[in-house]
């Protein structure tokens, strides 16, 4: 199996940030009081993570079959993108339930 880690990091990138923009969404909904918008920009996050965590799991499986990389430092950043955009979806979670507990 080839990988290319230009293609492969760029789907990450992508939709990492697909997820990371409509998760922060869910916040700022969450903050005016739409908690059913909130829930919708979640799903929606939670579903361009899928797209990105597929891409990534690619190479992670390629390697774990005994294929060895020199892994680009493109890909380390969309690594990286991809870490801290499930950081923030877990903790735009927390701020709508927090959000909600205020009201």
């Amino acid at each position: 199996m080839d990988i290319n880690f230009e293609e492969i990091s760029f789907q990450i990138i992508a939709y990492a940030g697909e997820a990371k923009g409509h998760a922060m969404q869910a916040i700022f909904e969450a903050k005016k009081s739409n908690f059913a918008e909130a829930e919708k920009c979640l799903e929606k996050s939670e579903e361009s993570m899928i797209l990105a965590e597929r891409a990534h799991m690619d190479v992670v499986s390629a390697e774990a079959n005994g294929k060895e990389f020199r892994i680009p430092v493109l890909f380390m950043h969309a690594e990286d993108q991809l870490l801290s955009t499930q950081t923030i979806m877990l903790m735009a979670k927390e701020f709508i339930d927090l959000y909600k507990l205020i009201k």
